[in-house]
């Protein structure tokens, strides 16, 4: 069976609807999967439904972005770590509650990221963003907006080539802090709906990771030993950008604590990675336990 536990439609940052993700997975002869939007669980239901339909086994799924910090790197300094909420009531008032509270605070960052960039822009000489430019961002995005919705729209102006150069030229300098949701308040949300909370991609090069912390395996297990194991039930093994090293790492650590192992190919769908990522049948037999 193939297993996807980490893909986006358009409600974050994908390029797909729930729709045509479902489709898409069943043409991939995917047999269990989750779609784990960034700090969003709109879509949830309607995933949960179209599964279904389509004889899919699907699970409830969500990427949270939380702010962490540890004493012994970067002198404490927080950073950004994302983990993967799994098999919570999507109703759950609470955490819906605090996801809007989010895509609320949201707005606000763009709009002041959209100020950055205007200041940015006159000092190039370039026309800056309007009123009407930032309700045509809005309109683009089904689900919570975020930077990577001001890349596209920025693509589309011509103003960059692409996404990685709209961020690499503007949006990594322009950018605002995002909402502080901290690993004991994930954890909270995510367990008081039911659901299991899973570090994501730990050691992704490109991604929001502990890497950012260390680029050492040992003392990134030794992060999460220290610092984590309250919070979280997983870890996720599998990954489109990890190395054999990292898999095998990660596993043996996951086994030694009897937590969780998921994974998934991150897909966002440019190009297609769904189901592209080797993942265990075993990995799906855990959720039938939990």
């Amino acid at each position: 069976m193939t297993i996807d536990l980490h893909i986006h439609s358009k409600s974050s940052d994908g390029k797909l609807s729930v729709a045509e993700i479902v489709a898409e997975a069943k043409k991939r002869n995917i047999g269990f999967m989750s779609i784990t939007d960034h700090d969003s669980i709109g879509c949830q239901r309607e995933a949960l439904m179209l599964a279904k339909a389509q004889g899919i086994r699907c699970v409830s799924g969500v990427e949270l972005n939380v702010t962490f910090s540890h004493p012994r790197y970067r002198e404490g300094k927080p950073v950004a770590l994302d983990f993967l909420g799994y098999q919570f009531d999507v109703v759950n008032q609470e955490l819906t509650d605090k996801l809007q509270k989010m895509a609320d605070y949201r707005e606000q960052r763009a709009a002041k990221i959209l100020n950055n960039l205007n200041a940015e822009f006159e000092k190039e000489g370039l026309a800056k963003l309007t009123a009407p430019d930032f309700e045509a961002i809005q309109e683009s995005v089904d689900g919570v907006l975020g930077r990577p919705h001001i890349a596209d729209y920025l693509v589309k102006k011509g103003i960059v080539k692409n996404r990685q150069d709209a961020f690499d030229k503007y949006l990594v300098k322009c950018d605002v802090a995002k909402y502080p949701l901290y690993l004991e308040e994930a954890s909270r949300l995510v367990r008081n709906a039911g659901g299991k909370l899973v570090l994501a991609h730990p050691n992704d090069p490109h991604g929001t990771s502990l890497v950012t912390l260390t680029k050492s395996l040992q003392e990134q297990t030794e992060i999460i030993e220290g610092s984590m194991m309250d919070y979280i039930d997983g870890v996720e093994c599998w990954h489109s950008r990890n190395d054999a090293p990292t898999t095998e790492h990660y596993v043996n650590f996951v086994k030694k604590h009897g937590l969780l192992m998921t994974g998934g190919s991150d897909c966002h769908q440019k190009p297609i990675l769904m189901g592209t990522v080797k993942i265990p049948e075993y990995v799906a037999e855990q959720f039938s336990i939990i």
